[in-house]
């Protein structure tokens, strides 16, 4: 048997080598000597790390502490040495060997898993310097402005909620509204981006994949109405087939993070749901008419905006004022009701309610049917939403499609 000692020095042997291969590939054409730390280095100094938080607990914490002051000397008489050289060196590599002895340091108090996890993060931050560095140069005013919106609402305003129930039936909690706010509103910034990184021209299929993750049913209006400039109807039905097969998974996605136990009931309904829409659009996509790659930048969208988000906040908090009314007053049954409704103008709110209230009384089956009944209900509305702002050449394709994932669901809730 291996001694746990002996263990914590091979992981910081391994993790220093990670970080030290990548900076010493990013170096490679520097002449040797002219790099302020290497693979051997970087090794080195997470060894040191381990070694000197062993002693530290063996003798005195004032050895990782003097280590560290030590090592940081020699890295910054390092870089001087090398800037001298009339070359610009960064001081990544140095906080990065310095980041590296806090990670052995780490493994010396048994925290091996954190440190190792870290290391990773590290070494990829590292190596994607450049790619980085694109996607700043590239990012537009209103990007920013939407990656700070979220930082606010998710950063600042949440943690200053009450968690803690109000009003009738005790229904309401600031602070899980909001938290569900937080969340679809990070979903939908995340599909923009995707959208916006794989780029509008890449196709409708494409842009509809992304598109689903953000809002399936947005996505089903901005390609409706797209029909009525190109008469591309098979194409642009399987987009919108295509984004509601996205939205299945979502929902599911939800679910695991609020209550993971409906989680295996739930997914043979809408698994069955999702697949029949995906083989459906995949078929469309492949019988598509000609000339399918089309200009999408009619879909294009803020990647933030607070009234929506404010909006779902407002719904959410009805529908579960709803829910836990008709609880009280028809018992779990009624809930059905309101799933079918809610899912007429949107499934993530009946979705967070119903995982919400199953881990706090109601059946898990009843939850289960709610949910499904809101996908079902809610896919009904992308045809009629599809039928008002396109045309009956666009509904012709889609229609099968539509009902197949329907009765799909609908069977496979029976079973």
């Amino acid at each position: 048997m291996i001694h746990e000692p002996i263990v914590q020095l091979l992981t910081a042997l391994a993790l220093g080598l990670l970080i030290g291969l990548e900076r010493g590939w990013h170096e490679r054409m520097l002449r040797a000597g002219g790099r302020v730390a290497g693979i051997r280095t970087f090794a080195l100094v997470a060894v040191s790390g381990q070694v000197s938080g062993m002693l530290g607990l063996l003798l005195t914490p004032w050895i990782p502490v003097a280590t560290l002051l030590g090592l940081s000397t020699l890295l910054a008489l390092g870089y001087r040495l090398n800037s001298d050289d009339d070359r610009d060196f960064g001081t990544t590599t140095v906080i990065a060997a310095l980041l590296t002895f806090l990670l052995g340091l780490l493994v010396s108090i048994g925290e091996s898993s954190l440190a190792v996890g870290a290391a990773v993060i590290t070494t990829v931050l590292l190596h994607f310097k450049e790619t980085l560095h694109d996607w700043i140069y590239g990012l537009s005013g209103e990007e920013l402005r939407g990656i700070l919106q979220l930082g606010l609402i998710s950063a600042v305003l949440l943690p200053v909620l009450p968690n803690q129930t109000y009003g009738p039936w005790d229904a309401l909690n600031p602070y899980e509204i909001w938290l569900m706010v937080v969340l679809i509103t990070a979903i939908s910034l995340a599909g923009y981006f995707a959208m916006r990184l794989t780029g509008p021209d890449k196709g409708v299929m494409i842009t509809s994949a992304f598109g689903g993750v953000a809002s399936s049913t947005a996505t089903t209006l901005s390609l409706a109405r797209m029909s009525q400039q190109m008469p591309m109807y098979r194409l642009l039905a399987g987009g919108i087939l295509l984004a509601s097969a996205i939205m299945y998974p979502r929902i599911l996605l939800l679910v695991a993070v609020l209550n993971v136990e409906l989680l295996q009931q739930l997914s043979i309904p809408l698994g069955g749901m999702s697949l029949a829409s995906l083989a459906t659009a995949l078929w469309l996509w492949h019988n598509d008419e000609p000339h399918g790659n089309v200009d999408t930048s009619q879909m294009k969208q803020k990647p933030f905006q607070i009234g929506p988000a404010l909006k779902f906040g407002l719904l959410l908090a009805v529908i579960m004022l709803a829910a836990e009314g008709i609880l009280a007053q028809i018992g779990e049954q009624g809930l059905w009701i309101v799933s079918l409704v809610a899912g007429l103008t949107d499934v993530d709110a009946i979705t967070l309610t119903l995982s919400r209230m199953a881990e706090n009384g109601i059946r898990d089956r009843v939850a289960v049917v709610g949910i499904t009944l809101a996908a079902i209900s809610n896919t009904l509305v992308k045809g009629i939403l599809a039928g008002m702002a396109g045309n009956w050449e666009l509904l012709r394709p889609l229609i099968p499609g539509l009902g197949l994932s329907m009765a799909a669901g609908g069977l496979l809730l029976l079973v």
